[in-house]
């Protein structure tokens, strides 16, 4: 079974996050939530989020997949946490996977593991970033190797069933998206 974090910052987008971890779990992946420090997480539209650890607590763990949600400040939050740049890294190292949507492609930007890539992000979170080496497309969903990106909110759903199949394939992603009745 795949082990997935998602780390939860303040002021994520909760339609990002809530999607990813319900739809993962519907595919029997293993979901940890970590905040950043100890308390819940008020997300970007008013939600309280309670995340099953700090981050802290799994910094040494080794994850099949980091999940980044978006939102602001949520991503910008993360981008400054040198503990996720950290565990991003490591996780590329030792063969997992990084996923990103909307405004979290900035998180990658910001740790360096995006040049030669292809990616998406929400429409001008990236503008005043340095992006040399960077394709970044208007397209809903990205797979470029071990990264995964995504454009929106309204492609938090495909985006979710995206990081099912490349966890755990393209039947157990028919399976959820089957339960789903879309």
């Amino acid at each position: 079974m795949a082990d997935v974090l998602v780390p939860l910052a303040q002021g994520c987008e909760e339609l990002e996050a809530v999607t990813v971890i319900d739809l993962l779990r519907r595919a029997d992946i293993h979901v940890t939530t970590a905040g950043l420090d100890q308390h819940s997480v008020k997300a970007s539209r008013g939600v309280v989020l309670i995340p099953d650890t700090t981050l802290d607590k799994v910094l040494a763990q080794p994850f099949d997949m980091i999940v980044l949600p978006g939102g602001l400040p949520g991503a910008d939050n993360l981008a400054q946490d040198n503990r996720i740049q950290q565990i991003l890294l490591k996780t590329l190292e030792q063969g997992g996977m990084v996923a990103a949507i909307c405004a979290a492609p900035r998180v990658l930007v910001r740790a360096g593991l995006l040049p030669g890539k292809r990616i998406t992000s929400y429409p001008g979170t990236l503008d005043h970033m340095a992006l040399d080496g960077i394709n970044l497309t208007q397209d809903a969903i990205v797979v470029d190797g071990q990264i995964v990106t995504s454009r929106s909110p309204g492609t938090a759903m495909d985006f979710a069933l995206a990081l099912i199949e490349k966890l755990a394939g393209s039947n157990k992603r028919k399976e959820v998206e089957a339960g789903l009745v879309r």
